[in-house]
């Protein structure tokens, strides 16, 4: 991600998804407090080398986070909560292999196993299918720095990705894959408990003895709400947070 903290300028056309991180960046590294003005739609879009729309869109993000508050015939102001950027926030999503080299990771995977697998009554719900639908299992792996930080065992319509199984490289993520195929996923439905690893899976991989995991399991659509993937992402909980803005 390319922040404004050193005034320098992104490459190429941002998306209004990168734009708004940007914006967070700025609003971080120079300092702005509630009540200070964002530069003008035409600063930012000269700054980051962007389209005036794409930046108007980033900013409409930041509002509806009530991050930035727009008075009319003044501008945008930071809100109090937009003086305190979150990390990472609890309602973005984002892949495995993206969150991890965000916080500054070197991210490698390690894929265990690849089947094709009728969906069960819970898969079935959650995707909202016929149970017996085919569905792609697939479990990896992440490491940050050759440390094991989340296991993950992904459930995709096999029509999603069509092909042998033995013909794609699993260790890439699978957003990628699956946009690749025209099903871009842009949001999903998740549940966050703490779990201990399954004692078989734990057992099998060489993975005992590491405490406490954050189970993620997302429901992931794409934007025309299409479920294309049901993923159980086990988080090291004692290396991988999430963090949440509360507001009344």
């Amino acid at each position: 991600m390319t922040t404004a903290g050193n005034g320098s300028k992104s490459s190429g056309r941002a998306s209004s998804a990168a734009l708004r991180d940007a914006f967070i960046g700025l609003i971080a590294d120079e300092g702005l407090v509630p009540g200070d003005r964002l530069p003008t739609e035409e600063r930012l879009a000269e700054r980051f080398r962007a389209a005036r729309s794409t930046v108007r869109e980033a900013l409409k993000r930041l509002e509806e986070e009530g991050l930035v508050e727009a008075v009319q015939g003044r501008g945008r102001f930071i809100s109090a909560l937009g003086a305190a950027p979150v990390e990472r926030p609890i309602t973005r999503y984002e892949g495995i292999t993206e969150m991890l080299t965000r916080i500054g990771y070197r991210v490698t995977t390690s894929v265990f196993s690849v089947n094709e697998t009728p969906a069960d009554e819970q898969q079935a719900h959650a995707l909202r299918i016929p149970s017996g639908t085919p569905l792609i299992r697939l479990a990896r792996l992440r490491y940050g720095d050759d440390e094991p930080l989340v296991f993950s065992v992904d459930h995709i319509l096999r029509d999603a990705l069509p092909g042998p199984l033995a013909h794609r490289d699993w260790s890439t993520p699978l957003t990628d894959a699956l946009a690749a195929h025209g099903h871009r996923v842009a949001s999903s439905s998740a549940r966050i408990s703490a779990v201990e690893l399954p004692s078989e899976l734990a057992r099998r991989h060489r993975l005992e003895g590491l405490g406490p995991w954050l189970l993620v399991t997302e429901t992931c659509l794409t934007r025309t709400g299409d479920r294309v993937m049901l993923a159980e992402d086990y988080h090291r909980g004692a290396a991988i947070g999430f963090n949440v803005r509360r507001r009344r």
